[in-house]
């Protein structure tokens, strides 16, 4: 069979993947679900690229892994202008089809969990939102368990020759990491010593501003939408949104500013 545009892609079958449920329906909704399915296959990118990149620190492919991470940004960076096409859609053009999510709720998204933990943001709670044994659920559990991109990073470390207690690097991997003072002296080295390594940091330190930038936006974006009303799916909406801001996710390379 001849392969063609439409056949990699399948974009016959992509296309019917945007089906609205409000009558007539809604002018509006088709743009809410085309956002939302765009990041859902971003995360998915996100996630492809993430393990590969910690798969590079294991590997110790430090120009690789620099080169990812720049990816990794620039998707963030464009998360954060999906935002303003959001922001077109006014409260009373979301409150004619927002009654059709009856529970659904982007706290369902089983991915950004994915993306949580695999930063660091460790939380068996969050298992709760998934009927166990499924495979979101699985899916969770192992990312749950599993080394965080912080903890390969430090391996990656300690495989270049710096000085990473055991007790950090062989750690309880589904709690989340605490801070290290033995670690933030060899981020200090790090920078003074090694350039190409130092560089792999504030891509690092890159990656946790677009992500702190998008939760912003995000949480902007459902504040001018509907205020503080409680979220979809029974969610606290603004609320719990605005308690997620300003948390970075590599605290270390943030607090080593103050101690050059």
């Amino acid at each position: 069979m001849t392969v063609t545009y439409s056949s990699y892609l399948k974009v016959d079958e992509l296309l019917e993947c945007q089906q609205p449920l409000s009558e007539g329906p809604e002018h509006d909704e088709l743009l809410f679900i085309v956002i939302h399915q765009s990041y859902e296959l971003w995360f998915k990118q996100l996630l492809h690229e993430l393990d590969f990149l910690v798969r590079l620190f294991c590997a110790g492919e430090r120009n690789r892994a620099l080169h990812t991470l720049k990816r990794v940004d620039t998707i963030y960076r464009t998360l954060i202008q999906q935002v303003d096409i959001l922001e077109t859609l006014t409260p009373l053009e979301f409150m004619s089809f927002r009654d059709r999510l009856s529970t659904a709720s982007g706290f369902q998204s089983y991915q950004f969990r994915e993306l949580e933990f695999l930063y660091g943001a460790k939380d068996p709670r969050k298992l709760q939102n998934y009927e166990q044994g499924s495979e979101h659920y699985q899916r969770l559990q192992t990312r749950l368990e599993a080394p965080t991109l912080w903890d390969a990073f430090l391996q990656f470390l300690a495989h270049e020759g710096h000085t990473i207690p055991d007790s950090v690097l062989n750690r309880d991997f589904s709690q989340v990491a605490e801070s290290s003072p033995a670690v933030r002296a060899v981020l200090i080295d790090v920078y003074r010593n090694d350039p190409l390594v130092s560089d792999i940091c504030e891509a690092l330190v890159d990656i946790d501003t677009s992500l702190q930038q998008w939760r912003y936006r995000h949480v902007k974006m459902v504040e001018r939408t509907i205020g503080s009303k409680m979220g979809t799916g029974g969610s606290s909406g603004v609320g719990y949104l605005q308690s997620t801001l300003f948390k970075p996710v590599f605290p270390d390379l943030w607090a080593i500013r103050s101690e050059f």
